[in-house]
């Protein structure tokens, strides 16, 4: 889990884009677009598929995460212990393909709706490129498999 900073209209108005991504897969499982509260980190967890919840979460030293998220599944980490490169990885993606997430830009959103609809179309356009990457690979290995090649084979 991970939050990315974003304005509407102008800086002062922070929004806030929290992120739950399944680390096999790479999608995105939930959102919660607010504020870098522990109420809005309440909401994306109440978002996260319930198979989720049981698993290890990583995230950051923020301290809504650890008021919110289970001691049992909850594991903060720092940014050097590799754990959330996956998630900052997709922050990454969604700076350089959305320009209203862009901190030094003339475009940005002027209306929350349309801030968070241009951020959930684009999720569902990601996670449906991350599921399609998955399955291929997932084929590359069972074919590597049934062809008498016990390694996968690299896409």
């Amino acid at each position: 889990m991970d939050e990315l900073w974003s304005f509407v209209l102008h800086k002062a108005a922070q929004s806030w884009l929290w992120l739950a991504l399944c680390r096999r897969t790479r999608q995105v499982l939930a959102y919660a677009l607010g504020d870098r509260s522990q109420a809005t980190c309440l909401l994306l967890w109440m978002r996260l598929p319930a198979p989720w919840r049981h698993k290890r979460i990583y995230t950051d030293f923020w301290e809504a995460y650890a008021n919110v998220l289970p001691g049992r599944t909850h594991h903060p980490v720092g940014k050097d212990s590799g754990q959330t490169n996956h998630i900052e990885r997709v922050n990454n993606t969604l700076r350089q393909r959305l320009g209203c997430l862009i901190r030094k830009t003339l475009s940005f959103s002027k209306d929350v709706t349309w801030h968070e609809i241009r951020i959930k179309l684009f999720l569902l356009r990601y996670n449906r490129e991350q599921r399609e990457r998955y399955l291929l690979k997932q084929l590359s290995a069972v074919s590597a498999v049934s062809a008498g090649n016990p390694e996968p084979v690299p896409i």
